[in-house]
Protein backbone atom coordinates (compact mmCIF):
# COMPACT_ATOMS: atom_id res chain seq x y z
CA UNK A 1 0.00 0.00 0.00
CA UNK A 2 1.59 3.23 -0.71
CA UNK A 3 1.62 6.43 1.79
CA UNK A 4 -0.96 8.72 -0.28
CA UNK A 5 -3.61 5.38 0.19
CA UNK A 6 -2.46 4.82 3.73
CA UNK A 7 -3.20 8.35 4.54
CA UNK A 8 -6.81 8.73 2.47
CA UNK A 9 -8.84 7.45 5.36
CA UNK A 10 -7.21 8.99 8.04
CA UNK A 11 -7.41 13.06 6.26
CA UNK A 12 -10.96 11.82 4.73
CA UNK A 13 -11.64 11.18 8.99
CA UNK A 14 -10.08 14.45 9.41
CA UNK A 15 -12.23 16.36 7.07
CA UNK A 16 -15.33 14.49 8.86
CA UNK A 17 -13.66 15.89 11.60
CA UNK A 18 -13.22 19.54 11.11
CA UNK A 19 -17.00 19.19 9.39
CA UNK A 20 -18.36 18.52 12.61
CA UNK A 21 -16.45 20.49 15.11
CA UNK A 22 -17.90 23.48 12.66
CA UNK A 23 -20.97 22.81 12.04
CA UNK A 24 -22.20 21.03 15.38
CA UNK A 25 -19.62 22.08 17.48
CA UNK A 26 -19.49 25.29 16.91
CA UNK A 27 -22.69 25.93 14.85
CA UNK A 28 -25.00 24.51 17.66
CA UNK A 29 -23.47 24.62 21.04
CA UNK A 30 -21.36 27.94 21.06
CA UNK A 31 -25.09 29.09 22.27
CA UNK A 32 -24.53 27.47 25.38
CA UNK A 33 -21.88 29.27 26.99
CA UNK A 34 -23.49 32.73 24.55
CA UNK A 35 -26.83 32.00 26.65
CA UNK A 36 -26.01 33.61 30.02
CA UNK A 37 -24.60 37.25 28.23
CA UNK A 38 -27.64 37.25 26.29
CA UNK A 39 -30.02 36.50 29.00
CA UNK A 40 -28.13 39.58 30.75
CA UNK A 41 -27.84 41.92 28.18
CA UNK A 42 -30.85 41.54 26.51
CA UNK A 43 -33.04 40.95 29.84
CA UNK A 44 -34.31 37.39 28.06
CA UNK A 45 -36.30 35.35 29.98
CA UNK A 46 -35.03 31.45 30.52
CA UNK A 47 -38.46 30.47 28.45
CA UNK A 48 -37.35 32.68 25.66
CA UNK A 49 -33.76 31.45 26.07
CA UNK A 50 -35.20 27.32 25.39
CA UNK A 51 -37.64 28.88 22.68
CA UNK A 52 -34.55 29.92 20.56
CA UNK A 53 -32.92 26.61 21.31
CA UNK A 54 -35.78 24.77 20.36
CA UNK A 55 -36.11 27.05 16.85
CA UNK A 56 -32.19 26.08 16.24
CA UNK A 57 -33.12 22.22 17.02
CA UNK A 58 -36.70 22.75 14.60
CA UNK A 59 -34.06 23.63 11.91
CA UNK A 60 -32.91 21.13 12.43
CA UNK A 61 -35.56 18.63 12.69
CA UNK A 62 -36.68 20.07 9.14
CA UNK A 63 -32.94 20.12 7.93
CA UNK A 64 -32.71 15.92 8.53
CA UNK A 65 -36.30 15.38 6.93
CA UNK A 66 -35.40 17.45 3.90
CA UNK A 67 -32.10 15.66 3.21
CA UNK A 68 -34.20 12.57 2.83
CA UNK A 69 -36.47 13.26 0.42
CA UNK A 70 -35.79 13.46 -3.55
CA UNK A 71 -35.36 17.20 -3.26
CA UNK A 72 -31.96 17.01 -2.61
CA UNK A 73 -30.33 15.18 -5.20
CA UNK A 74 -26.43 14.95 -6.64
CA UNK A 75 -23.39 15.44 -5.09
CA UNK A 76 -23.43 14.84 -1.27
CA UNK A 77 -20.64 16.76 -1.66
CA UNK A 78 -21.93 20.14 -2.72
CA UNK A 79 -24.62 19.53 -0.12
CA UNK A 80 -22.23 18.93 2.48
CA UNK A 81 -20.19 22.10 1.59
CA UNK A 82 -23.40 24.02 1.10
CA UNK A 83 -24.48 23.02 4.65
CA UNK A 84 -21.09 24.10 6.53
CA UNK A 85 -21.53 27.76 4.48
CA UNK A 86 -24.84 27.86 5.66
CA UNK A 87 -24.04 27.33 9.48
CA UNK A 88 -21.10 29.00 9.40
CA UNK A 89 -22.87 32.28 7.73
CA UNK A 90 -25.92 31.90 9.89
CA UNK A 91 -23.65 31.46 13.17
CA UNK A 92 -22.00 34.91 12.68
CA UNK A 93 -25.38 36.85 11.85
CA UNK A 94 -26.55 36.24 15.33
CA UNK A 95 -23.97 38.94 16.43
CA UNK A 96 -24.95 41.57 14.04
CA UNK A 97 -29.13 41.51 14.64
CA UNK A 98 -31.04 42.61 17.64
CA UNK A 99 -34.53 41.22 17.18
CA UNK A 100 -36.64 38.46 18.56
CA UNK A 101 -37.46 36.99 15.08
CA UNK A 102 -34.43 37.51 13.85
CA UNK A 103 -32.57 35.83 16.03
CA UNK A 104 -35.31 32.89 15.76
CA UNK A 105 -34.50 32.94 11.62
CA UNK A 106 -31.13 32.92 12.01
CA UNK A 107 -31.12 29.74 14.39
CA UNK A 108 -33.89 27.91 12.49
CA UNK A 109 -31.70 28.11 9.70
CA UNK A 110 -28.51 27.48 10.74
CA UNK A 111 -30.65 24.50 12.76
CA UNK A 112 -30.86 23.35 9.06
CA UNK A 113 -27.93 23.73 7.81
CA UNK A 114 -26.47 22.10 10.85
CA UNK A 115 -28.41 18.36 9.76
CA UNK A 116 -27.32 18.70 6.42
CA UNK A 117 -23.74 18.57 7.23
CA UNK A 118 -24.58 15.75 10.04
CA UNK A 119 -26.25 13.67 7.63
CA UNK A 120 -23.98 14.27 4.37
CA UNK A 121 -20.56 14.37 6.26
CA UNK A 122 -21.51 10.91 8.01
CA UNK A 123 -22.90 9.73 4.83
CA UNK A 124 -19.56 10.06 3.15
CA UNK A 125 -17.16 9.61 5.61
CA UNK A 126 -18.47 6.39 7.33
CA UNK A 127 -19.05 5.11 3.67
CA UNK A 128 -15.04 6.04 3.03
CA UNK A 129 -14.08 5.12 5.76
CA UNK A 130 -15.94 1.09 5.41
CA UNK A 131 -14.84 1.40 1.90
CA UNK A 132 -11.33 1.71 3.20
CA UNK A 133 -11.95 -1.27 5.25
CA UNK A 134 -10.92 1.69 8.38
CA UNK A 135 -14.12 2.10 9.65
CA UNK A 136 -12.59 2.46 13.42
CA UNK A 137 -11.52 6.14 12.08
CA UNK A 138 -15.04 7.08 12.58
CA UNK A 139 -14.18 7.99 16.23
CA UNK A 140 -12.22 10.77 14.78
CA UNK A 141 -15.39 12.11 12.67
CA UNK A 142 -17.64 12.66 15.77
CA UNK A 143 -14.65 13.34 17.65
CA UNK A 144 -15.27 16.38 15.91
CA UNK A 145 -18.50 17.61 17.95
CA UNK A 146 -15.65 17.79 20.99
CA UNK A 147 -13.43 19.49 19.43
CA UNK A 148 -15.92 22.00 18.59
CA UNK A 149 -17.64 22.71 21.88
CA UNK A 150 -14.16 22.98 23.29
CA UNK A 151 -12.99 25.66 20.74
CA UNK A 152 -15.99 27.63 21.87
CA UNK A 153 -15.27 27.40 25.41
CA UNK A 154 -12.06 28.67 24.48
CA UNK A 155 -13.40 31.08 21.82
CA UNK A 156 -16.02 33.17 24.63
CA UNK A 157 -13.28 33.12 27.76
CA UNK A 158 -10.98 34.52 25.33
CA UNK A 159 -13.32 37.27 24.13
CA UNK A 160 -14.96 38.13 27.10
CA UNK A 161 -11.39 38.14 28.81
CA UNK A 162 -10.77 40.87 26.24
CA UNK A 163 -13.89 42.59 27.27
CA UNK A 164 -16.08 41.01 24.44
CA UNK A 165 -19.39 40.74 24.47
CA UNK A 166 -22.05 38.06 23.06
CA UNK A 167 -22.36 39.87 19.67
CA UNK A 168 -18.33 39.03 19.32
CA UNK A 169 -18.25 35.53 19.78
CA UNK A 170 -21.47 35.19 17.66
CA UNK A 171 -19.04 36.80 15.01
CA UNK A 172 -15.70 34.51 16.11
CA UNK A 173 -17.99 31.35 15.90
CA UNK A 174 -19.33 32.57 12.22
CA UNK A 175 -15.28 33.46 11.00
CA UNK A 176 -13.64 29.89 12.59
CA UNK A 177 -16.53 28.15 10.99
CA UNK A 178 -15.96 29.42 7.64
CA UNK A 179 -12.50 28.77 7.82
CA UNK A 180 -13.22 25.39 7.86
CA UNK A 181 -15.12 24.89 4.56
CA UNK A 182 -11.36 24.93 2.85
CA UNK A 183 -10.18 22.37 5.04
CA UNK A 184 -13.38 20.50 3.90
CA UNK A 185 -12.87 20.97 0.58
CA UNK A 186 -9.46 19.89 0.92
CA UNK A 187 -10.07 16.69 2.46
CA UNK A 188 -13.42 15.03 1.58
CA UNK A 189 -13.66 13.84 -2.02
CA UNK A 190 -16.49 13.75 -3.69
CA UNK A 191 -16.75 10.56 -3.79
CA UNK A 192 -15.27 8.89 -0.32
CA UNK A 193 -15.74 5.48 -1.35
CA UNK A 194 -19.04 3.45 -2.03
CA UNK A 195 -20.40 0.71 1.00
CA UNK A 196 -20.10 -2.72 0.49
CA UNK A 197 -23.36 -3.81 -0.62
CA UNK A 198 -25.64 -4.92 2.98
CA UNK A 199 -26.96 -8.47 2.94
CA UNK A 200 -30.32 -8.82 2.86
CA UNK A 201 -32.11 -8.93 6.62
CA UNK A 202 -35.02 -10.23 7.77
CA UNK A 203 -37.75 -8.73 8.46
CA UNK A 204 -37.62 -8.47 12.37
CA UNK A 205 -34.29 -6.01 11.92
CA UNK A 206 -37.70 -3.49 10.78
CA UNK A 207 -38.89 -3.46 14.20
CA UNK A 208 -35.45 -3.32 15.98
CA UNK A 209 -34.67 -0.11 13.97
CA UNK A 210 -38.28 1.30 15.26
CA UNK A 211 -37.11 0.77 18.69
CA UNK A 212 -33.61 2.22 18.19
CA UNK A 213 -34.81 5.26 16.18
CA UNK A 214 -37.19 5.68 19.12
CA UNK A 215 -34.49 5.38 22.17
CA UNK A 216 -32.01 8.16 19.89
CA UNK A 217 -35.35 10.74 20.27
CA UNK A 218 -35.57 9.65 23.74
CA UNK A 219 -31.88 10.51 23.94
CA UNK A 220 -32.23 13.69 21.93
CA UNK A 221 -34.83 14.87 25.12
CA UNK A 222 -32.44 13.64 27.65
CA UNK A 223 -29.16 15.06 27.03
CA UNK A 224 -30.19 18.47 25.68
CA UNK A 225 -31.63 20.18 28.66
CA UNK A 226 -27.88 19.97 29.91
CA UNK A 227 -26.70 20.31 26.67
CA UNK A 228 -28.35 23.90 26.29
CA UNK A 229 -28.29 25.24 29.72
CA UNK A 230 -25.35 23.87 31.56
CA UNK A 231 -23.29 27.38 31.57
CA UNK A 232 -27.20 28.84 33.13
CA UNK A 233 -27.23 26.26 35.64
CA UNK A 234 -23.78 27.01 36.82
CA UNK A 235 -24.55 31.11 36.77
CA UNK A 236 -27.48 30.44 38.48
CA UNK A 237 -25.93 28.71 41.34
CA UNK A 238 -23.62 31.91 41.73
CA UNK A 239 -19.72 30.07 41.13
CA UNK A 240 -17.27 32.39 39.75
CA UNK A 241 -17.03 33.34 36.06
CA UNK A 242 -13.72 31.11 35.19
CA UNK A 243 -15.61 27.97 36.59
CA UNK A 244 -18.48 28.84 33.77
CA UNK A 245 -15.74 28.25 30.98
CA UNK A 246 -13.87 25.28 33.06
CA UNK A 247 -17.38 23.44 33.25
CA UNK A 248 -18.21 23.74 29.73
CA UNK A 249 -14.28 23.17 28.60
CA UNK A 250 -14.67 19.75 30.40
CA UNK A 251 -17.39 18.89 28.31
CA UNK A 252 -15.60 19.64 25.00
CA UNK A 253 -12.82 17.96 26.22
CA UNK A 254 -14.25 14.77 27.47
CA UNK A 255 -16.34 14.34 24.08
CA UNK A 256 -13.63 14.47 22.01
CA UNK A 257 -12.40 10.92 23.29
CA UNK A 258 -15.73 9.83 23.87
CA UNK A 259 -16.80 7.85 20.37
CA UNK A 260 -13.31 6.04 20.54
CA UNK A 261 -14.07 4.98 24.21
CA UNK A 262 -17.70 3.88 23.31
CA UNK A 263 -16.98 2.00 19.80
CA UNK A 264 -14.45 0.14 22.11
CA UNK A 265 -17.06 -1.06 24.86
CA UNK A 266 -19.83 -1.84 22.10
CA UNK A 267 -17.08 -3.90 19.90
CA UNK A 268 -17.23 -6.13 23.41
CA UNK A 269 -20.76 -5.87 24.98
CA UNK A 270 -22.61 -5.05 21.17
CA UNK A 271 -24.04 -1.69 20.58
CA UNK A 272 -27.29 -1.90 21.98
CA UNK A 273 -25.60 -2.70 25.22
CA UNK A 274 -23.14 0.01 25.15
CA UNK A 275 -26.12 2.38 23.97
CA UNK A 276 -27.74 1.44 27.10
CA UNK A 277 -25.15 1.50 29.67
CA UNK A 278 -24.20 5.10 28.21
CA UNK A 279 -27.73 6.92 28.43
CA UNK A 280 -27.25 5.49 32.02
CA UNK A 281 -23.88 7.61 32.61
CA UNK A 282 -25.33 10.23 31.19
CA UNK A 283 -28.44 10.11 33.26
CA UNK A 284 -26.62 10.32 36.34
CA UNK A 285 -24.42 13.31 34.76
CA UNK A 286 -27.79 15.07 34.14
CA UNK A 287 -28.94 15.35 37.53
CA UNK A 288 -25.73 15.52 39.12
CA UNK A 289 -25.37 18.93 37.63
CA UNK A 290 -28.24 20.29 39.30
CA UNK A 291 -26.85 19.15 42.85
CA UNK A 292 -25.01 22.71 42.99
CA UNK A 293 -21.66 21.41 44.49
CA UNK A 294 -18.25 21.71 42.53
CA UNK A 295 -17.83 17.96 42.56
CA UNK A 296 -21.13 17.36 41.32
CA UNK A 297 -21.36 19.95 38.50
CA UNK A 298 -17.85 18.81 37.15
CA UNK A 299 -19.02 15.28 36.96
CA UNK A 300 -22.44 16.19 35.67
CA UNK A 301 -20.15 18.00 32.60
CA UNK A 302 -17.59 15.18 32.26
CA UNK A 303 -20.57 12.35 32.18
CA UNK A 304 -22.63 14.60 29.66
CA UNK A 305 -19.27 15.11 27.33
CA UNK A 306 -18.40 11.86 27.86
CA UNK A 307 -21.22 10.00 26.75
CA UNK A 308 -23.39 12.54 24.46
CA UNK A 309 -21.40 12.24 21.69
CA UNK A 310 -20.91 8.38 21.98
CA UNK A 311 -24.39 7.77 21.87
CA UNK A 312 -24.72 9.75 18.53
CA UNK A 313 -22.15 7.79 17.30
CA UNK A 314 -23.99 4.07 18.29
CA UNK A 315 -27.16 5.50 17.28
CA UNK A 316 -25.76 6.09 13.45
CA UNK A 317 -23.47 3.24 13.21
CA UNK A 318 -26.07 0.66 14.71
CA UNK A 319 -28.73 2.30 12.84
CA UNK A 320 -27.03 2.00 8.81
CA UNK A 321 -25.88 -1.64 10.46
CA UNK A 322 -29.32 -2.13 11.00
CA UNK A 323 -30.90 -1.08 7.77
CA UNK A 324 -29.54 -1.83 3.79
CA UNK A 325 -28.94 0.46 0.62
CA UNK A 326 -28.08 4.03 1.15
CA UNK A 327 -27.54 4.85 4.30
CA UNK A 328 -28.66 8.89 3.59
CA UNK A 329 -32.03 8.06 4.63
CA UNK A 330 -32.07 5.92 7.79
CA UNK A 331 -29.56 8.47 8.78
CA UNK A 332 -31.83 11.28 8.54
CA UNK A 333 -34.51 9.68 10.15
CA UNK A 334 -32.60 8.70 13.16
CA UNK A 335 -31.31 12.33 13.49
CA UNK A 336 -35.02 13.51 12.47
CA UNK A 337 -36.02 11.51 15.82
CA UNK A 338 -33.39 13.14 17.59
CA UNK A 339 -34.64 16.46 16.38
CA UNK A 340 -37.81 16.20 18.12
CA UNK A 341 -36.51 15.32 21.49
CA UNK A 342 -34.34 18.44 20.99
CA UNK A 343 -37.05 21.11 20.21
CA UNK A 344 -38.92 20.01 22.98
CA UNK A 345 -36.37 19.73 26.05
CA UNK A 346 -35.11 23.50 25.67
CA UNK A 347 -38.54 24.88 25.45
CA UNK A 348 -39.81 23.01 28.58
CA UNK A 349 -36.73 23.33 30.25
CA UNK A 350 -37.22 27.39 29.89
CA UNK A 351 -40.94 26.85 31.12
CA UNK A 352 -40.40 24.91 33.97
CA UNK A 353 -37.26 26.84 35.04
CA UNK A 354 -39.96 30.22 34.99
CA UNK A 355 -42.18 28.87 36.78
CA UNK A 356 -40.10 26.54 39.82
CA UNK A 357 -36.95 29.34 39.63
CA UNK A 358 -34.62 26.11 39.17
CA UNK A 359 -33.55 23.43 36.05
CA UNK A 360 -34.00 20.62 38.73
CA UNK A 361 -37.69 19.19 37.52
CA UNK A 362 -36.77 19.36 33.89
CA UNK A 363 -32.92 17.72 34.50
CA UNK A 364 -34.94 14.90 36.79
CA UNK A 365 -37.16 14.50 33.36
CA UNK A 366 -34.66 14.47 31.31
CA UNK A 367 -32.61 11.94 33.51
CA UNK A 368 -36.09 9.86 33.16
CA UNK A 369 -36.49 9.89 29.35
CA UNK A 370 -32.71 8.81 29.14
CA UNK A 371 -33.32 5.86 31.76
CA UNK A 372 -36.28 5.06 29.70
CA UNK A 373 -33.97 5.03 26.53
CA UNK A 374 -31.64 2.91 27.90
CA UNK A 375 -34.57 0.26 28.78
CA UNK A 376 -36.07 0.26 25.48
CA UNK A 377 -32.00 0.03 23.38
CA UNK A 378 -30.98 -2.97 25.88
CA UNK A 379 -34.22 -4.43 25.34
CA UNK A 380 -35.51 -4.61 21.94
CA UNK A 381 -31.45 -4.10 20.53
CA UNK A 382 -28.96 -5.62 22.73
CA UNK A 383 -30.68 -9.28 22.81
CA UNK A 384 -29.58 -9.36 19.40
CA UNK A 385 -26.76 -7.71 18.92
CA UNK A 386 -24.22 -10.96 19.50
CA UNK A 387 -25.85 -13.04 16.69
CA UNK A 388 -25.67 -9.83 14.16
CA UNK A 389 -22.54 -9.01 15.05
CA UNK A 390 -23.50 -5.27 16.21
Amino acid sequence: MSRSQSLSPIALAVGGLVAMAAAVGVGRFVYTPILPLMVDDLGMTKASAGVLASANFAGYLAGALLAATSMVAGSRRRWLLAGLIASAVTTGAMGLVSSTAAFLLLRFVGGGASAFALVFASALVLDGLTAGARSELSAVHFAGVGVGIAISAVLSSALSMFGGGWRSIWLAGGAVSLLAVGAVIALVPDRAGAAPASPPRARRVDRRLAAFVTAYGLFGFGYIVTATFLVAIVRDARYDRAFETIVWLVVGLTAAPSVALWTWISRRIGIGSAFALACVAEAIGVAASVMHTTAAVLLGAALLGGTFMGLTALGLIGARRLSSGDPRATLAIMTAAFGVGQIVGPAFAGLVHDATGSFVLPSLAAAVALLLGALLAFLTVAGHDRADGL
